[in-house]
């Protein structure tokens, strides 16, 4: 059988990183994207693994970065979109500038890299989008609020493209991750302390920022990236892949009391804990 192509973006640390390493022991070709160079260099350690630097939110490096891998293997079987970082702190105090940031992220310029794979799929008439989405895209949480309007915008970008896509033997998944031992925990602890831990806000955000240091540190709820790959692998090698995976058993369960729960039960909840 023909080995296959793989790109996954935001490869260069974290659960891309782990997913490349899971896919490359398996022997597909894998083309790992990111920002940085020096953080991809792991990749030339696999006869298989190839790194592109590419920026998502830079429409040249998008289209330059489908061109390479087309050119080079003639396709694009999986593209996994996993690049992705949480703008945290309150709605009223995160500035335009890093809402727009956000969102050329997380949603615009994964949908503008994914139509750009979708021609030759479709041609192909196979193929695998895998969205890195977060539980973020279907709860909330206190100080968090453009992040989750990321996530949620990429659920439902995510279930209408899986319908668009279907009739042409194209799956569209999703993958909504819980506490997962990255950088991403990090990075939304200081721009939620960036943007509100001086002003009106500021016990919130201590008390939310000493909470993610509570589930992301040694005795932590926070789980290892390998498992977030796992599901990745599991839902790319699937002839009948589900909608969404939620990982791990944490993910599931706050997903599940999401749903029970009324919003203003939930609302007393999710302010306790935060």
């Amino acid at each position: 059988m023909t080995q296959k192509i793989v790109l996954i973006t935001g490869a260069s640390s974290g659960i891309g990183r782990s997913t490349a390493k899971k896919f490359l022991e398996k022997d597909y070709i894998v083309y790992g994207a990111a920002r940085t160079e020096a953080k991809l260099q792991y990749l030339n350690n696999y006869e298989n693994g190839h790194y592109i630097l590419m920026d998502i939110t830079e429409a040249e490096m998008r289209e330059n970065c489908i061109n390479e891998i087309i050119s080079r293997e003639g396709r694009i079987d999986i593209l996994i979109n996993n690049a992705g970082y949480g703008a945290y702190g309150a709605v009223e105090e995160v500035p335009l500038e890093e809402v727009k940031r956000q969102f050329e992220v997380n949603l615009f310029g994964l949908s503008e890299l994914t139509k750009l794979v979708i021609p030759k799929m479709r041609e192909n008439k196979m193929g695998k989008i895998i969205n890195i989405s977060s539980i973020a895209g279907k709860i909330w949480t206190p100080l968090g609020g453009w992040y989750h309007a990321s996530k949620f915008a990429l659920e439902g970008l995510s279930d209408c493209l899986r319908n668009e896509l279907k009739e042409f033997g194209i799956d569209v998944i999703l993958i909504e991750p819980g506490a997962i031992e990255t950088n991403w925990a990090k990075t939304a602890g200081e721009n939620l302390m960036k943007t509100s831990g001086n002003g009106i806000y500021q016990k919130h955000a201590q008390r939310k920022a000493s909470k993610y240091k509570e589930m992301y540190g040694d005795h932590g709820m926070a789980a290892e990236p390998a498992v977030v790959a796992s599901a990745i692998i599991r839902a790319a090698e699937s002839s009948h892949p589900k909608a969404r995976y939620a990982v791990p058993t944490h993910a599931k369960l706050i997903i599940f009391f999401r749903w029970l729960l009324p919003d203003r039960v939930y609302d007393f909840f999710t302010n306790k804990f935060f």
